[in-house]
């Protein structure tokens, strides 16, 4: 069993590294490999896309990537491996981004990523910090985490779907705000499971475990 965090420069990995390596020796859940390589990512049994700064960016250096939108494609698409997207790597499941000036995503589950606009004007963009999850659907890897438990977030931008039953969870946060979303074999967090302690390690075991 093998599960690659896809490398492409758009982040720190280091974090993501060590929690999916802790997670995956109590669980039993093979080898993890951070890997820039696309030949990687089409041996992998499941896979990782992080990414940290502004969707155009990501989207940018993840396409910059000689064979790795093929690759995932061929992957996620085709094979129907587990995949996991954290923060923009979730983003980027969008049709489009439309931070800065619109991007198309990969499109894997249908929506765009719009500012975050609360509705009270004391609340700052970035929305930092923990927040309480609101789960509203059943998923395998939410298997152990209910509303309440807390979710650690850096982001100035959210997912707004455009079926809300591909939804798993929100926040509150001057009105809802996307955190989890999920279709078939695809599942992505605004928030860093790696940084969310307790409820984000339990996130990741789950995943390891996880055979849609």
């Amino acid at each position: 069993m093998l599960t690659v965090l896809v490398d492409y420069d758009s982040g720190n990995l280091h974090s993501a590294q060590k929690a999916f390596e802790r997670m995956a020796a109590e669980v039993g859940g093979g080898a993890v490999i951070v890997t820039s390589r696309p030949e990687d990512v089409a041996r992998a049994d499941r896979v990782v896309l992080p990414g940290d700064g502004a969707f155009p960016a990501c989207r940018h250096a993840l396409g910059a990537v000689d064979g790795m939108i093929d690759a995932l494609t061929e992957a996620v698409q085709t094979r129907a491996v587990p995949f996991m997207g954290i923060c923009v790597g979730m983003q980027m499941l969008a049709t489009v981004g439309r931070e800065y000036a619109d991007t198309a995503g990969l499109d894997w589950i249908g929506g765009e990523v719009v500012p975050i606009a609360p509705d009270d004007p004391s609340l700052k963009v970035p929305h930092m910090g923990w927040n309480d999850l609101v789960v509203e659907h059943p998923h395998p890897v939410l298997d152990g985490v209910t509303s309440g438990d807390h979710a650690y977030f850096v982001h100035s931008y959210q997912f707004r779907l455009a079926n809300p039953a591909d939804r798993l969870a929100h926040v509150a946060y001057g009105g809802d705000v996307t955190a989890i979303v999920a279709k078939g074999n695809v599942i992505g967090t605004q928030f860093h499971p790696e940084k969310s302690q307790a409820t984000g390690l339990r996130m990741i075991a789950n995943f390891l475990r996880w055979r849609p």
